[in-house]
């Protein structure tokens, strides 16, 4: 029996509430949804509301307005599109099932069961799960202000500014306390996986790589299994997951992901990133730290010359330097004299990251031990009130005229144009 056939007829019969998607007969390898169905017995999720409840699970009930995405080696299109009983946005991860080979299926199947599991306001929920003719629909809100990533590419090349970066991290870090408390490996995280809603909440994606600890309903120390489709992450995987040896890794090597993320969004670029694999093992099994880029870590006679990229493309510094005092919230020196990173960062910004980057994963503090950090002692208000003010002049995409006129074919040029812009690609809904 072909796999759209065994989940149209699944679908025929069992209303989407009460589905598991890609459960019961559907051959598949036991090491990796056998993982997650042990994680729903022995863990109980905390008490949620149904993220599923209010969107139907019918392809005339979405009108497509414009492809913003591609994926899943060109067998995934993904739309913004309008639902049509509230007239809201969504995005839409079409899925060509015909063409999926046993891994993709595979792939997406554990990413399904566990959409279906997690239920918490920092994780991009499923709205819906459905066969459209020859095609998976997965549908998701729409994030009107891209990933962390965009905002970065398109807006803040040389990073974000230091309370921006608090209430993005802070939100992270309760999505992987949770993850964590569920018994997974997130094996993740980077900016281009974290999403901004119109309203400014943050969210965490990018479960396709997520891996249980529960086996036979126990709880493993750590785990031996390296990701799949991980090329594009390697420069965020801690050491102890690049190095693959018996001693294996647990959630700590999320926090180290956190780490690399959180320098990427200070300095505008990833830490490793320009390096060849094989250095970038090395330089990580070696105890190398990325830091903040600022008038601390890097040296005088650098910050004096002109702005240039040349020096800094690894994410690598030396070390803090002599005498200087950080004065300020990572925004730029009145001495700068152009140079973007003549800024000075908190000293709690810095002890952050060092915490998160220890090569020693013992070290690492777990993420509900590091939402208490004095890092986030700066957050004083809601997300939701604060990101929007923080992120200007950018705008969400949902207020854009374009959005509101996507009748016109002018509208949906504009639109187009927009989301060019970002760097969609990597844009994992």
């Amino acid at each position: 029996m072909s796999f759209l056939r065994w989940v149209s007829e699944k679908l025929s019969v069992e209303s989407l509430r009460d589905l598991d998607l890609f459960g019961g007969e559907f051959i598949c390898p036991a090491s990796h949804v056998a993982a997650h169905e042990d994680s729903q017995e022995s863990l109980n999720p905390l008490p949620h509301r149904d993220t599923m409840e209010s969107f139907l699970p019918d392809n005339s009930a979405y009108e497509l307005l414009t492809v913003i995405g591609r994926g899943l080696e060109d067998l995934m299109t993904v739309n913004l599109a309008r639902y049509k009983p509230t007239g809201g946005h969504v995005a839409i991860r079409r899925i060509d099932l015909d063409s999926c080979t046993n891994d993709m299926v595979n792939y997406l199947q554990g990413e399904l069961h566990v959409s279906k599991l997690f239920h918490h306001p920092c994780i991009l929920p499923c709205k819906s799960v459905f066969i459209a003719e020859n095609e998976l629909w997965v549908i998701t809100p729409f994030m009107a202000y891209g990933s962390a990533r965009d905002l970065i590419s398109t807006h803040f090349a040389d990073g974000l500014s230091e309370q921006t970066i608090a209430y993005i991290l802070l939100g992270v870090l309760r999505a992987l306390g949770y993850i964590h408390q569920m018994g997974y490996v997130h094996r993740s995280v980077k900016s281009s996986h974290i999403l901004i809603s119109a309203d400014g909440q943050v969210y965490l994606s990018g479960l396709r790589s997520i891996f249980s600890l529960i086996r036979h309903g126990q709880k493993a120390r750590v785990v031996h299994d390296f990701p799949q489709y991980s090329v594009k992450v390697l420069p965020w995987l801690s050491p102890e997951v690049l190095q693959q040896n018996l001693q294996g890794y647990d959630s700590r090597s999320d926090i180290y992901s956190l780490g690399i993320t959180a320098c990427e969004l200070a300095n505008g670029h990833v830490p490793f990133k320009d390096m060849p694999a094989t250095q970038m093992l090395l330089e990580k099994l070696n105890g190398t730290v990325p830091c903040l880029l600022d008038t601390t870590t890097i040296p005088p006679e650098e910050l004096s010359m002109k702005p240039s990229r040349s020096g800094a493309d690894s994410g690598i510094c030396e070390g803090p330097s002599t005498g200087g005092a950080r004065h300020t919230n990572g925004e730029p020196s009145s001495s700068s004299g152009g140079n973007p990173y003549s800024r000075t960062f908190s000293s709690h910004f810095h002890a952050f990251v060092e915490l998160c980057l220890q090569r020693d994963p013992e070290k690492r503090p777990s993420a509900s031990t590091l939402i208490g950090h004095s890092f986030f002692k700066q957050i004083k208000r809601r997300p939701s009130e604060a990101l929007p003010d923080l992120l200007r002049p950018v705008s969400p995409m949902s207020s854009l005229e374009c959005i509101q006129t996507l009748d016109s074919p002018t509208g949906l040029a504009s639109l187009d144009s927009d989301l060019s812009q970002l760097d969609i690609d990597d844009w994992d809904f």
